[in-house]
């Protein structure tokens, strides 16, 4: 992938957060020109700030938050599933926003 459809993936995920949202929106904004190096280091920044270990997702989705944000039923879900894949190894959550800022993260060389 190239570092304009890596970011580009940060918009489509429903589960990024606004600040990494608008970090990749100005780094796709800067391409070509003198501002780009900076928003991608920027953007990069964000997502090693925003991705979230399994160990922290298991803790939050069994927490009343959850619950409340969730609903009970979808939050025992999302705990179940964050369960699972740390039994299959998982270090990271595999949300759409955690698993693009993995993608920024293995590739920040492309963002330099």
């Amino acid at each position: 992938m190239t570092a304009k459809e890596l970011a580009a993936a940060v918009l489509e995920a429903v589960s990024a957060c606004p600040e990494f949202k608008d970090a990749a929106q100005k780094y796709l904004d800067s391409i070509g020109t003198d501002k780009e190096a900076e928003a991608g280091k920027i953007l990069v920044a964000e997502a090693e700030e925003d991705i979230c270990t399994i160990d922290n997702t298991i803790g939050f989705m069994a927490s009343d938050l959850a619950k409340e944000i969730f609903g009970e039923e979808i939050a025992a879900q999302k705990l179940a599933h964050a369960k699972e894949i740390k039994e299959q190894g998982a270090v990271y959550c595999d949300c759409p926003g955690c698993t693009a800022a993995k993608a920024i993260i293995d590739n920040k060389n492309l963002f330099q």
